[in-house]
């Protein structure tokens, strides 16, 4: 409460010099007079730490006209910055109400009172004066970023792709990737009921605002493999890789069971082969172990990591070599390889698998936007002796 009473001190100080000006040539006044029964009473409620009663007194002394509006909407903005969200919004309802405002200024409030009620949590009352802010085209470079704030805040994405539309850049990323993935939202959902033509409308929509958007090819894979079409599953993973390197992780199982589906393993080998050169991680290396554990024996497998482990150190590689060089052991010599695969699975017990590469953000789940810094296709595995 001290620091509020601190806030208000220059607010205080502002209005006494604005009711002083106002009253100045008015001769034979003394100064109460001068600052009236009202600015009195508004520093006695401050003093007496009851600052809702001072802000009502202040408020009331500072006439809405154009010299006070910049007060009116400063004060308010001052609150909102504190977490004083209910006196932000006092304030510039108040001054929004005033029937005298111009319609600059009148523009100004409602965009401060639309960031109070967004701060507050009240979307919807939010979103409604947004609206009308961009219906006026007034403020955009503040209002279309937030409206699309609140929109995907609210997995609203057909509004997002309008909002977006009229946005060269969201944030740093060019507007139609982002508008790429909200379609790529549509189209989960639709895929999560069933819909899988109005999914696949939506993917051709996404591929038209983005050519390269990987994840398009992503889902359009995962249902060529719901529908049974392995082919076109496989084709489209093939393009994920081409797209997106870094999601070739998130590939590998369904492509290897797509190959076996097809009787096909030798040609995944190939893909394999092809893709670890690109990639920093260990992923394309283990599933290629397995395959050569499958048709050559676990020694093969452990000799092939054995060769790749001296070229990308890695623990869940090492986790890997273990597992088949166990398949062989016996006595002492399968009792110390358990130690070292228990000492590697402690290793890599809750380590983060995915980061994002804007802000930072890392944990076991790809997200397509990241939740710490709001950007689209930042998050990707990890590297490294611990990671992938």
């Amino acid at each position: 409460m001290q620091e509020l009473a601190w806030l208000l001190l220059p607010v205080a100080a502002a209005v006494g010099w604005y009711s002083a000006r106002n009253s100045k040539g008015k001769a034979g006044r003394c100064a109460d007079s001068i600052l009236g029964p009202e600015y009195i009473k508004g520093l006695n409620y401050l003093l007496n730490e009851q600052q809702d009663k001072a802000i009502d007194a202040f408020i009331r002394m500072l006439e809405v006209n154009s010299d006070t509006v910049e007060t009116h909407l400063a004060l308010g903005n001052l609150f909102r910055k504190r977490g004083e969200v209910d006196r932000a919004i006092r304030i510039h309802q108040n001054l929004a109400a005033r029937p005298n405002l111009e319609g600059e200024q009148r523009m100004d409030a409602l965009l401060e009172l639309a960031q109070d009620y967004m701060k507050a949590g009240l979307f919807d009352r939010a979103e409604g004066l947004f609206r009308e802010l961009n219906d006026n085209n007034v403020h955009l470079s503040s209002v279309l970023p937030l409206l699309l704030d609140i929109y995907q805040q609210e997995k609203d994405w057909h509004n997002a792709i309008e909002i977006a539309g009229q946005m060269g850049f969201v944030g740093e990323q060019p507007a139609r990737s982002v508008i790429a993935q909200f379609y790529c939202e549509l189209a989960e959902n639709a895929r999560a009921t069933d819909d899988l033509d109005a999914a696949l409308g939506f993917l051709e929509k996404a591929g038209k605002y983005d050519p390269h958007c990987a994840r398009a090819r992503l889902i359009r894979g995962s249902i060529a493999r719901q529908q049974g079409d392995c082919r076109m599953a496989l084709k489209a993973f093939e393009q994920v890789a081409e797209m997106d390197i870094d999601l070739l992780p998130v590939i590998l199982d369904d492509m290897h069971a797509c190959h076996i589906e097809l009787d096909s393993l030798p040609d995944m080998a190939g893909f394999l082969r092809q893709s670890i050169p690109k990639y920093a991680g260990i992923s394309p290396v283990l599933a290629l172990a397995d395959i050569l554990g499958r048709e050559q024996g676990d020694e093969t497998a452990a000799e092939f990591i054995a060769g790749e482990l001296g070229r990308r150190p890695s623990v869940r590689g090492l986790a890997r070599f273990i597992d088949f060089s166990m398949a062989g052991s016996e006595g002492a010599a399968r009792d110390n390889l358990l130690i070292l695969k228990n000492m590697t699975d402690q290793l890599l017990e809750n380590k983060p698998v995915y980061a994002c590469h804007n802000c930072g953000f890392s944990g076991k789940t790809l997200h397509w936007i990241c939740p710490g810094c709001r950007q689209w296709n930042t998050i990707k595995p990890i590297h490294g002796v611990e990671a992938d």
